[in-house]
């Protein structure tokens, strides 16, 4: 991933925004968890309130893109420092591992949304 200066200003700036949204997103997943929580809600019930509803899947796809984007970005840079990884190998390994949180995490979001 070392490469030009535009391009590691993007990916900078992919990683703050992404990080913006994660934060949003992570503050709103431990609020509906203390909710649930204090509500006294089982896994049945919270699943029951969870499928059909498409705010919450929309939700958690956002949360999910937001990670698929981050996540890659830092651990190339990890690649790059202590493994001393570079070029084509940190960026095959990193866009594996970020399609894999993809494919993962809208599955999971399907799964709970989905009836």
């Amino acid at each position: 991933m070392n490469g030009s200066v535009a391009t590691q200003a993007r990916l900078w700036l992919w990683q703050r925004v992404s990080a913006m949204v994660l934060g949003v997103c992570v503050l709103v997943h431990l609020a509906v968890i203390i909710h649930a929580v204090r509500g006294g809600l089982s896994a049945a019930e919270i699943l029951a309130r969870t499928q059909g509803s498409w705010a919450f899947g929309a939700f958690y796809t956002v949360f999910v893109l937001a990670a698929a984007v981050h996540a890659p970005i830092g651990l190339a840079r990890i690649a790059e420092e202590w493994l001393g990884w570079r070029g084509l190998k940190v960026t095959v390994a990193t866009h594996l591992f970020g399609l894999l949180l993809l494919v993962t995490g809208l599955r999971a979001v399907y799964g709970v949304v989905v009836p």
